[in-house]
C-alpha cells in the first residue's frame, strides 16, 4: 500500500517517511571593502557559479539560516548579516526537484548580504563547492548562473 503524507508542522516537509528540503531558501551576496563579489562553484554542477545559497531549516528564521549558510559554505562567522527584506519566487531546476517533495516547483528566495575584508579567508564546503573566485560586480553578472543571483547582483550597489 502506497502512503503519501504531507505535513507542514514547523515547515518540514515529509514524504513517505522521507524528508526534503523545503522551498524557501535565501541568497548570501558577498562582497569585500574593494568591491569584489566573493562567487562559489557548485560541486554537483561544476561551471555553475553562484553566491551561497541554502534552505530554511525547521524553527530558523530566515536570518539564521543566511547566518548558518553563510558559515558552512564559506567558514566565515558573522551576525551582522544585512536582510534586503527582498524575496523571488523562481522555478526549481529540473535536475534539483527531486530534493523537494512530489509536486513541488517553485521556491521562494530571500536576499541577504555581506561585506567583509578583503583578506577574510574563505574555507569551502568541499561537498558543495570546488572552488572560489573574487571579482567585479561587473563578472559576477556574467558568471552567474541564476537569474535570481543576477538580479540581487544587479541591485548590490543599492546596499554597499
Amino acid at each position: 500500500m502506497f502512503r503519501l503524507l504531507i505535513a507542514l508542522d514547523n515547515k518540514r516537509i515529509m514524504t513517505n517517511n522521507k524528508h526534503y528540503k523545503q522551498p524557501t531558501s535565501v541568497l548570501v551576496v558577498i562582497y569585500n571593502n574593494n568591491q569584489q563579489i566573493l562567487l562559489l562553484e557548485r560541486a554537483d554542477k561544476p561551471g555553475y557559479w553562484q553566491s551561497v545559497t541554502g534552505s530554511q531549516e525547521p524553527d530558523e528564521t530566515l536570518e539564521q539560516t543566511a547566518i548558518r549558510e553563510l558559515a558552512e559554505e564559506t567558514g566565515i562567522h558573522s551576525s551582522t548579516i544585512n536582510n534586503w527584506h527582498q524575496s523571488s519566487i523562481f522555478e526549481i531546476y529540473p535536475h534539483w526537484r527531486h530534493r523537494y517533495a512530489p509536486g513541488v516547483t517553485h521556491n521562494t528566495e530571500h536576499v541577504f548580504s555581506l561585506c567583509i575584508a578583503a583578506d577574510t579567508p574563505i574555507y569551502l564546503a568541499p561537498r558543495e563547492h570546488l572552488r572560489y573566485v573574487w571579482c567585479s560586480l561587473e563578472q559576477a553578472i556574467e558568471q552567474v548562473f541564476s537569474p535570481s543571483n543576477r538580479a540581487a547582483l544587479l541591485q548590490l550597489p543599492q546596499h554597499w
